[in-house]
């Protein structure tokens, strides 16, 4: 082991200076605050959403077999009674947020979904408010939480501008720690080098495997995993808090860091300036509850869905032309095991689209999935490569998400080939989004709440000022059942 491996006093890695001088910083940016807003309110109605699935009902609270607890002054979790310790309040309000695949996204070389953050973002504002207000301190205030979110988004999304952790195996939530972790300590108060100590702490916990999101071995982890990794993140920050210190070359020593575990070598990549380029530019998801990649092929799909209502069963082959990240990550064949497996697959969701003429969060559970004509037609299709889609989903002045949709029937005639370049929840389609996103906001509340209190919260989604002046506490109990 070289003596730099093991010298606390080493200088720490770049990265991990980098983020914790970008924590430090505030936020004036009011539409970088707006655009979390927006972001913040669609999270929570697809956690809302979720707490109808029993599988996600059965992790949330205290995620031991027959223990739930109250506990005082714990943090209340959106839409339910219970009040957890932060760390099970994280967990809980970040696996809601993602069970349904339907929270925001954000596509590069690099994957995910920054609103994944929101369990440690939101656990640990309320567990600093109620230690200052027992100090006779006033508590925080939301714009702390819309603030955390835009560099928790920004750390997030930056870092999977160039790096591609998927290639080698490893999941995309290994990000959504880091960015929790820094926002964390952002909200409780770190010292700077209690942040880049606990942000070493977080690159050391190397990366899950994406085993779970790909067959034949697709499950319900990676509708939870995101949870988990947002209350690992606040873990690490109360762990730095209490003095644990860290690992300066977690990232760069030689054969031990986790560039030379993971990475054959190759550095982590910052390779722009952190600010709020990644919160103003989200994707959403407006309509279609299903893996990001496929959202332009059912958009395509639902405009051919016309075509083969009575023809169905004349189609000889379908086509879905694709950028290279669909066709590595959600190109099945083959039987789908569970909804987790169905929601990434392009098939899947192309088939239902046509059949159905839209697609919900109920089409991946059985009684759908049970219909023959769904795997009738996936055996029907052909996925393969455009490479101008490749291409342009990388290019930073186009960023696009394309898939077309081609339909032939065993008479010879043939559908036009519908392309969608950008899905609806595209930056360069936000003002056609925006009336569709809050219609979706409000059937998402109206899943749990009375039609009084769903338009208490929408009236508050829609004003940014009265948003940020809400305290944390103020905030998280208008959200209770």
């Amino acid at each position: 082991m070289a003596p730099s491996d093991r010298n606390p006093s080493a200088p720490a890695d770049s990265v991990l200076e980098t983020l914790a001088d970008y924590f430090a910083k505030s936020v004036d940016e009011p539409t970088a605050r707006d655009a979390a807003r927006l972001c913040l309110f669609d999270a929570l109605g697809c956690g809302i959403r979720a707490l109808r699935e029993p599988e996600c009902w059965k992790l949330l609270g205290s995620g031991i077999p027959g223990l739930s607890y109250y506990v005082p002054k714990g943090v209340p979790v959106p839409g339910l009674k219970i009040v957890l310790d932060p760390l099970a309040a994280a967990r809980s309000i970040g696996t809601a947020i993602r069970w349904l695949d339907y929270n925001d996204t954000w596509l590069a070389a690099e994957w995910g979904h920054p609103s994944d953050n929101l369990g440690a973002i939101l656990s640990a504002a309320y567990h600093a408010s109620q230690l200052r207000l027992g100090q006779g301190k006033p508590p925080l205030t939301m714009r702390s939480v819309l603030e955390a979110m835009v560099q928790a988004y920004e750390t997030q999304g930056v870092l999977s501008l160039e790096n591609c952790f998927n290639r080698v195996g490893l999941d995309h939530t290994l990000l959504v720690r880091v960015a929790s972790t820094a926002a964390s300590c952002r909200l409780l108060g770190c010292a700077r080098e209690e942040t880049i100590n606990a942000l070493s702490n977080a690159w050391a916990d190397g990366g899950s495997l994406r085993v779970y999101r790909h067959e034949p071995n697709v499950g319900w982890r990676k509708s939870w995993a995101a949870g988990d990794a947002t209350s690992r993140g606040l873990f690490l920050a109360f762990l730095s808090q209490l003095g644990e210190g860290g690992y300066p070359t977690v990232l760069s020593a030689p054969h031990w860091g986790f560039c030379s575990v993971f990475l054959s070598g190759e550095p982590i990549r910052i390779p722009q300036n952190l600010g709020s380029f990644v919160i103003r530019n989200i994707l959403f998801k407006v309509s279609y509850p299903t893996e990001f990649h496929a959202q332009t092929a059912v958009e395509a799909a639902y405009q051919l869905a016309a075509v083969v209502r009575n023809r169905w069963e004349a189609i000889s082959r379908i086509e879905i032309t694709t950028h290279e990240a669909a066709l590595r990550i959600i190109s099945k064949s083959g039987p789908l095991r569970n909804p987790a497996d169905r929601d990434h697959c392009i098939q899947y969701a192309v088939a239902v689209a046509l059949l159905r003429g839209t697609l919900q969060a109920e089409d991946f559970e059985e009684a759908t999935a049970s219909d023959p004509r769904i795997d009738v037609l996936r055996e029907k299709m052909i996925v393969q490569e455009e490479k101008r889609f490749s291409k342009e989903y990388l290019d930073p002045n186009k960023r696009s998400i394309a898939n077309s949709v081609q339909i032939f029937f065993a008479d010879g005639t043939a559908s036009e080939k519908v392309t969608v370049e950008y899905p609806l929840g595209h930056p360069k389609r936000r003002r056609e989004a925006l009336p569709l996103l809050e219609e979706k906001l409000k059937t998402n509340l109206a899943t749990r709440f009375p039609a009084r209190k769903v338009e208490q919260l929408f009236e508050l989604s829609q004003d940014l000022e009265r948003v940020e002046a809400m305290s944390v506490p103020e905030f998280l109990e208008v959200w209770r059942a």
